[in-house]
C-alpha cells in the first residue's frame, strides 16, 4: 500500500499533556497522531481529514482482516482507489470491544495499528465517540444485517449526509421500509452496494440479449466454500439471514432493476430441483440453521419477462451471465472476471494472501460504487447505476417471497 503524503509524529510538550490528550481520546485506541494535506484539532491532536472534493467517510463494522467485506472497502479507500472517498474513520465495535482477546480480535488489532501508523486512520468502538463532521459525511455500513437498523439511526445522528448500506440492508422488509422512512425525514440518502449493478459481466449479457430476441439470460453466482458440513455451517451461520437475502440478493436485486421483478409482478417461479440443495447443518455454535447451499430457479414475470438465476456457496470463484435461444441452447457467456481483469486477480490474491477470493474477483465494482456514492456526497450529482434503498426493499420483498416457495418445491 502507499502512503505519498508527508507524516510528522506529533510531540507533545508535557507528560500532563499526553495525560490530557490520552483521556480524551482514549476510545479512538489511536497510537499515532498525524498531519497531512488538511488537519483539524480534536481532543488535543491532529486528525487527517477529507481534502477538498473528497468525503469524510466512516467505515462502521469492519470485520476481521481478510474475511470482512467492511476491511476490504477500507484497504481499497486507504489505497486510494476511490479518488473521492477519504478514509478517516472504522468504527468496529466487536473487535474493539467483546471480541477484542479472540484470535480474530488479535488479528484485527495488528492492522489496527499498522493502519494508524501508516495511515492516521482514527478507530472506535462507536459513533458517539466521533468529532462532528469536517466535510461532507459518508457513513458506509458492512455490519451485521441485524445491527443495520440501529447503525443507520446512530449514522443520522452523528451528522452523516449520505449513507452506504450493505445488502441486504436489514433482516426484515419491514425494518428496511422503516429504515427507508426515517432516512428521508432525516433528509439523509441511503444507496446500496449493489455492485453487481455495475458489472461488466451484466452490461455484456443484458446488451447481447436485447439485440437477439427470443433470448433468456440466467444470472449465475458462485462462492468458494469447501463441500463440507463444517464450512457450510459456519457460513449458514454467520449469513444467518439466509442465501437469497444474502449471497443471492445480488441477483435478486438485477432482477427488481433490469426486469421488473416484484413480488406483485411475478407470475411464476420454478426451481430447478435437479441443481438445487437445501441442507439443515450445525453451526459453530451448535445451533442448527435450514438455508440453500445451491439453488437455481426461473421467474416469469405478468408482463412477460423470464430470467435465472443460479448461486452455488461451493461453485467456484466466478460469477457470470449466460444467455441462451428460444430452443434453450447457450449463445452467449460472459464472466467475471473476464480475460483482462485475471491478471489483476492474480496480483491482489499475492497481495492479500488467505483474503476471501471474492473480494479480488469484484474488485473493480467495488471501487466503482463507492466512488460514485462518495462523488455523489460531495456534489450532489446522480451516482449512476447505483441501486437506491427503494430497490433494495423491492429486493427484499422478493427475497422473502420467494424463500419458502422454493424452499416448499424442494421437499
Amino acid at each position: 500500500m502507499k502512503f505519498t503524503a508527508s507524516i510528522h509524529i506529533i510531540m507533545f510538550a508535557s507528560t500532563t499533556l499526553i495525560a490530557a490528550r490520552r483521556g480524551a481520546v482514549s476510545a479512538f485506541q489511536q497510537r499515532r497522531a498525524f498531519t497531512s494535506a488538511g488537519q483539524r484539532a480534536f481532543g488535543g491532536t491532529h486528525m487527517k481529514f477529507a481534502e477538498e472534493g473528497q468525503a469524510e467517510v466512516v467505515l462502521v463494522g469492519c470485520g476481521a482482516p481478510n474475511r470482512g467485506m467492511g476491511w476490504y472497502h477500507a484497504v481499497q479507500m486507504l489505497e486510494k482507489q476511490c479518488p473521492s472517498a477519504s478514509m478517516d474513520y472504522v468504527v468496529e465495535p466487536w473487535f474493539l470491544g467483546g471480541g477484542a482477546d479472540s484470535p480474530a480480535g488479535q488479528d484485527f488489532k495488528g492492522w489496527q495499528e499498522a493502519t494508524e501508523l501508516k495511515y492516521g486512520t482514527t478507530f472506535a468502538s462507536s459513533l458517539a465517540e466521533l468529532p462532528p463532521p469536517a466535510a461532507p459525511r459518508l457513513a458506509l455500513i458492512s455490519g451485521r444485517t441485524a445491527d443495520n437498523p440501529r447503525l443507520l439511526t446512530e449514522c443520522i445522528a452523528n451528522g452523516s449526509k449520505c449513507i452506504y448500506l450493505e445488502k441486504p440492508g436489514a433482516p426484515t422488509v419491514t425494518e428496511l421500509e422503516q429504515m427507508k422512512v426515517e432516512a428521508e425525514a432525516a433528509g439523509v440518502e441511503v444507496l446500496m452496494g449493489y455492485n453487481k449493478n455495475v458489472c461488466k459481466y451484466v452490461s455484456k449479457a443484458r446488451d447481447y440479449a436485447a439485440e437477439n430476441d427470443g433470448s433468456h439470460v440466467t444470472f449465475v453466482s458462485n462462492n468458494a466454500y469447501e463441500n463440507t458440513p463444517e464450512s457450510l455451517g459456519e457460513c449458514f451461520e454467520r449469513n444467518a439471514e439466509g442465501m437469497l437475502k444474502n449471497m443471492a440478493i445480488h441477483e435478486l436485486a438485477l432482477l427488481v432493476s433490469f426486469y421488473d421483478v416484484s413480488v406483485d409482478n411475478i407470475e411464476s417461479v420454478e426451481a430447478d430441483k435437479e441443481f438445487s440443495s437445501l441442507q439443515t447443518l450445525a453451526g459453530p455454535s451448535g445451533k442448527e440453521f435450514t438455508d440453500f447451499d445451491k439453488i437455481k430457479f426461473t421467474i416469469t414475470t405478468k408482463n412477460g419477462n423470464k430470467v435465472s438465476v443460479s448461486a452455488d456457496r461451493c461453485g467456484g470463484t466466478d460469477s457470470y451471465a449466460t444467455v441462451s435461444d428460444e430452443a434453450g441452447e447457450e449463445v452467449f457467456r460472459y464472466y467475471m472476471p473476464d480475460d483482462d481483469d485475471k491478471a489483476h486477480v492474480k496480483e491482489l490474491e499475492a497481495k492479500y494472501p488467505g483474503a476471501m477470493p471474492y473480494f479480488f474477483t469484484q474488485d473493480p465494482d467495488y471501487i466503482t460504487v463507492k466512488e460514485r456514492v462518495a462523488k455523489h456526497t460531495v456534489d450532489g450529482q446522480p451516482a449512476e447505476g447505483i441501486a437506491t434503498i427503494g430497490i433494495a426493499v423491492e429486493t427484499l420483498k422478493v427475497a422473502e417471497y420467494l424463500t419458502p416457495m422454493l424452499q416448499e418445491q424442494l421437499k
